[in-house]
């Protein structure tokens, strides 16, 4: 683990932002219904919606109860899949979907913490009817936007019709799939969830809590003059940082993303240096540092306050909100070293890069142009680390526009695999 997640108390190139679910069993619901929970049923009504071709949709549905749909990926706003159709060669399948903003998350955790059945629901993995409205957290006709590698163009084709009716079923087995659809994963909103609760529930308690006891100065002298009194034995080091507290909004007070920021990370950095002796980040350069902060951010880069944090630490170094968007990738990929190869290409010994390009080809992918540390195909990338991981990147078919993707791995067809979800 790298000094700067260790400062941050987090579980090195974890992202419960990006989540990969195995192919789906068929199985179909019991009134007949392909999904079987409201929330799931609201999902297949919006595909439903939006279908030209009711032939398309049906053979879409047959797809998917077939076990047509590979391993479904699931990041803010888009949902990805290999659907498999008459060729041999599957196709890459995506629908995208609106991410809710900063003031559709507070709505719907507004609602959510107003009863504490809503929360005791959520946990059980159960939506209450009472959120349904919320926000717009459903998707609504019009919301869902199918994109195919096929030539069908077809709206939706019936791959991504395929796609979508497997998508419910990851809904009926976990509601937090959805809210990650919408733009927060599981993690960051379960411990928002808690907050809130905790806010709520002190200030609940606080209204009718009896005064602290005080002690009066005198006693805290010696009486003969002699001096203070011996001091108490030192507390004894908490587990991990403390949370910031709850910063309400306020126009005449500073941004409350910025005040939250700031606290936590000077309570991760106070608690390593008080466990440990050491600043965790006092070697980093201005730009490592950035890229840290804004990658310890929760947000996804598409809500409001996200995108102020960005540009206000982009324009700090003189670089775009791209620049740091795309570090703040790579450093969720792998750290500090996650960056360096990002922006630093170097020549590699002999040994296994060498031995890479033949496994690829052994695994039925297709043939990488070497260059420097860096294996690149059509849409897929390979960079070795100094750290001697393979780092998986992504672009757009023949396009120069590489993204850090999925997690390293020492060996590159496992990285490969992760990302083509295999």
């Amino acid at each position: 683990m790298n000094r700067a997640r260790a400062a941050l108390g987090t579980v090195a190139r974890h992202d419960d932002r990006r989540r990969s679910f195995p192919q789906v069993a068929p199985r179909e619901a019991p009134d007949g219904r392909f999904a079987a929970t409201w929330w799931g049923n609201a999902w297949v009504d919006a595909l439903e919606d939006i279908a030209l071709d009711p032939a398309r949709l049906a053979r879409g549905k047959a797809y998917a109860g077939r076990g047509h749909v590979d391993a479904i990926t699931v990041t803010p706003g888009r949902v990805v899949a290999y659907v498999h159709g008459s060729r041999p060669r599957p196709y890459r399948t995506e629908i995208r979907m609106r991410t809710l903003g900063d003031d559709g998350w507070e709505e719907f955790l507004d609602g959510a913490t107003a009863r504490p059945d809503h929360i005791a629901a959520l946990l059980d993995k159960d939506v209450p009817h009472a959120l349904e409205a919320v926000a717009g957290l459903l998707p609504a006709p019009g919301d869902l936007v199918p994109d195919c590698s096929c030539p069908d163009d077809g709206h939706p084709c019936k791959h991504a019709a395929a796609l979508c009716y497997q998508a419910a079923r990851l809904l009926d087995e976990d509601p937090f799939v959805l809210f990650l659809m919408r733009g927060r994963g599981e993690q960051e909103l379960l411990a928002e969830l808690t907050r809130r609760n905790a806010a709520r529930s002190a200030a609940e308690a606080g209204a009718a809590a009896p005064p602290m006891p005080t002690v009066p100065a005198r006693t805290a002298l010696d009486a003969t003059g002699a001096g203070l009194l011996p001091l108490p034995a030192p507390l004894p080091l908490p587990d991990r940082p403390g949370r910031p507290a709850v910063f309400p909004p306020d126009p005449d007070a500073p941004d409350p993303l910025a005040l939250d920021l700031l606290a936590t990370e000077a309570a991760a950095r106070a608690h390593a240096f008080l466990t440990t002796g050491l600043d965790p980040v006092a070697a980093l350069t201005p730009w490592q540092d950035a890229v840290r902060l804004a990658a310890a951010h929760p947000g996804s880069g598409l809500t409001a306050s996200t995108r102020a944090l960005y540009r206000d630490l982009a324009r700090a170094l003189d670089r775009t909100p791209t620049d740091l968007a795309r570090a703040v990738a790579a450093w969720r990929q792998g750290g500090a070293e996650g960056l360096a190869v990002l922006e630093e290409p170097w020549d590699p010994p002999a040994g296994p890069f060498d031995r890479a390009r033949p496994a690829l080809l052994a695994a039925g992918l297709p043939a990488f142009r070497p260059w420097r540390n860096r294996l690149s195909g059509r849409s897929l990338q390979l960079r070795l680390g100094r750290d001697g991981l393979w780092y998986g990147y992504e672009s757009d078919a023949d396009r120069e526009d590489w993204w850090p993707r999925g997690d390293p791995d020492h060996d590159p067809v496992d990285t490969l695999d992760g990302l083509l979800g295999r």
